[in-house]
């Protein structure tokens, strides 16, 4: 492949940086999912590993995201235009939205742990509450939200899969192939 050519399939593609962080949060977003909805499965030795977990990978997903708003907002490759109206609409709203649940599910998490009183670890460390305990119902309230949020979150993000393959697969646009990294070939044009 020539370099002119390269360069030109580049510009195609978002940047390095965004697609990292695209892919990171979605092995974070299934990672948190599966260890929500199985960590009551176990005896207590995993039970606990799978809550220290979630609780360490959430907290990595905070700083993900928090960056990737960052990145997004400063530096990340934008692909809008390359869409029909309808669908740049479709897209930036999905986005803003997956950004504005995995926000609240983030908070609603840390509200949580903390609001019942209890430490988050993080890679063994313990980080204390910063506030007083809030009552059994408001806790009870706050655990409700975060699981719907979550099913939310998963649900979104599926039909976000699902409309990229379909892009991809059928009307044969390339959107899946943006999100791809560097050095993955993009299929020929549509006839």
């Amino acid at each position: 492949m020539t370099e002119a050519v390269a360069n030109a399939t580049d510009k195609l593609r978002y940047d390095r940086g965004t697609v990292l962080l695209h892919w990171t949060t979605a092995l974070l977003v299934v990672i948190q999912f599966a260890l929500g909805e199985m960590w009551d499965w176990p005896a207590k030795p995993v039970h606990h590993l799978m809550v220290v977990t979630h609780l360490t990978a959430g907290m990595v997903l905070t700083a993900i995201i928090l960056f990737r708003i960052g990145w997004r907002i400063t530096r990340g490759r934008r692909l809008a235009s390359l869409l029909s109206p309808v669908d740049r609409f479709c897209a930036l709203a999905m986005e803003s939205t997956l950004y504005m649940l995995l926000l609240a599910e983030i908070g609603l998490g840390y509200a949580w742990r903390w609001g019942a009183g209890q430490a988050i670890s993080f890679l063994g460390l313990l980080l204390p509450s910063p506030f007083t305990p809030f009552s059994s119902g408001t806790i009870w309230w706050i655990e409700t939200l975060h699981s719907w949020n979550a099913w939310l979150i998963v649900g979104l993000a599926t039909g976000h899969a699902a409309a990229a393959l379909f892009h991809q697969f059928v009307i044969r646009d390339h959107v899946l192939a943006r999100m791809l990294p560097a050095g993955t070939l993009l299929p020929r044009t549509k006839p």
